[in-house]
């Protein structure tokens, strides 16, 4: 069976994780938590990282902070894609903001460009890009928007570690970031997520929210500033903002650290895996949006067709012979119950043509020749036929 993700946990990653249970009894956010920071900033090229408990969880602090640092009023408007995974639109929601819609392009699946700085208004404020599925968005043409109407840029880089855009790994390429360790993703902490920054002060909020808003969880160089500020609070329950609980454990610290040693071997062999897809969908190319991109770190195989029919084929074919499928992640989420409010789906051409016409297979360390063959081989039973 081809699975869209298998065990990504090496022998040796559990190994290590016993040994960490065997030697300690301190299990909640403490040291390990911190070397997985410090390891992410040497990996990722940035200079503040806040591990937290989900790419979701990343999301909603990150937004909370923004909204709070540069003080944006309620209801500012957020630029969202309309094809993304769902809580980097209800995060915008859940901070008191109104999220945006945007058509998605065909070829890298971020923003229609085009309609980008139409839907701008006085009341923007953030355009929230969402690398999907590990292909970099255009960065140099967001930040221009972004630079000629004062707007912030934020990147959630959630199924994208590693992708570039030009030289540099997204995620350096905005105001702040957001990166997911799920078991499906490139790496796993089994349950985890990093927002990262380059911004000293936000970094401190990201570390405050994600505890309560608690003062003690700040550098230990800065807690005299606020014991002098308010000496008649008990520093160790002194709350700075308000905050969540979104802390994650010793425990998901030091299986990141260890999978971290990996994720440039994962990145290689996804990317390898890739260009054999490209090869073998190369005879019904005319058939489908070709999606790839430079600097991509592929997240899963993606089939987007021009014909309904022929990706309904496809996916039956592949199902029965046990390749999982998947949609294009949340595909049109103005489709969603929850979201209808936001716009009507009918205007979102082409996140329609990713919900009826998408969907994926897994791409992972696993997928090896024998599969890209079985793949192939589906592929020309139904099509030459």
């Amino acid at each position: 069976m081809w699975k869209l993700q298998e065990n990504i946990l090496e022998a040796n990653d559990k190994q290590i994780l016993m040994n960490f249970i065997n030697s300690t009894d301190r299990f909640t956010q403490f040291e390990k938590v911190k070397q997985f920071e410090s390891d992410w900033n040497a990996w990722q090229g940035c200079n503040y990282s806040t591990f937290v408990n989900s790419g979701s969880s990343a999301d909603l602090l990150m937004l909370d902070a923004v909204k709070e640092l540069y003080n944006l009023p309620d209801y500012s408007e957020v630029l969202v894609p309309a094809v993304t995974w769902i809580t980097t639109v209800t995060s915008v929601i859940q901070v008191g903001l109104k999220p945006v819609f945007v058509d998605v392009n065909l070829t890298d699946l971020s923003f229609d460009y085009d309609k980008l700085e139409k839907a701008i208004t006085p009341k923007t404020k953030i355009i929230f890009v969402t690398h999907l599925i590990g292909l970099p968005a255009d960065m140099t043409k967001i930040s221009a928007f972004a630079k000629a109407h004062n707007l912030i840029v934020l990147e959630d880089c959630c199924e994208s570690h590693g992708a570039k855009h030009g030289d540099v790994k997204v995620g350096n390429l905005s105001l702040a970031s957001t990166f997911s360790f799920y078991w499906g993703h490139h790496i796993t902490t089994v349950e985890g997520g990093m927002i990262c920054t380059a911004n000293e002060e936000l970094n401190d909020l990201f570390i405050l929210k994600r505890s309560h808003g608690l003062a003690r969880e700040l550098a230990i160089a800065k807690h005299q500033k606020f014991k002098n500020l308010y000496p008649d609070i008990n520093f160790n329950f002194l709350f700075l903002t308000k905050g969540y609980n979104v802390r994650n454990t010793e425990l998901h610290a030091v299986i990141g650290s260890e999978q971290l040693k990996h994720l440039d071997r994962y990145i290689a062999t996804r990317n390898a895996n890739h260009q054999n897809y490209l090869e073998v969908i190369r005879p019904i190319a005319d058939k489908l949006f070709l999606i790839d991109n430079p600097g991509i770190s592929s997240f899963c195989l993606p089939f987007i067709f021009k014909s309904q029919s022929d990706s309904e084929k496809l996916k039956r074919e592949l199902e029965l012979n046990e390749v999982e499928t998947r949609p294009i992640i949340g595909a049109n989420l103005l489709r969603q119950p929850c979201l209808k409010q936001y716009g009507d789906f009918k205007n979102f051409p082409n996140a329609e043509i990713v919900h009826q016409n998408g969907f994926y297979i897994g791409n992972n360390q696993f997928v090896n020749a024998e599969r890209i063959k079985l793949l192939g081989k589906i592929i020309n039973e139904i099509f030459n036929n």
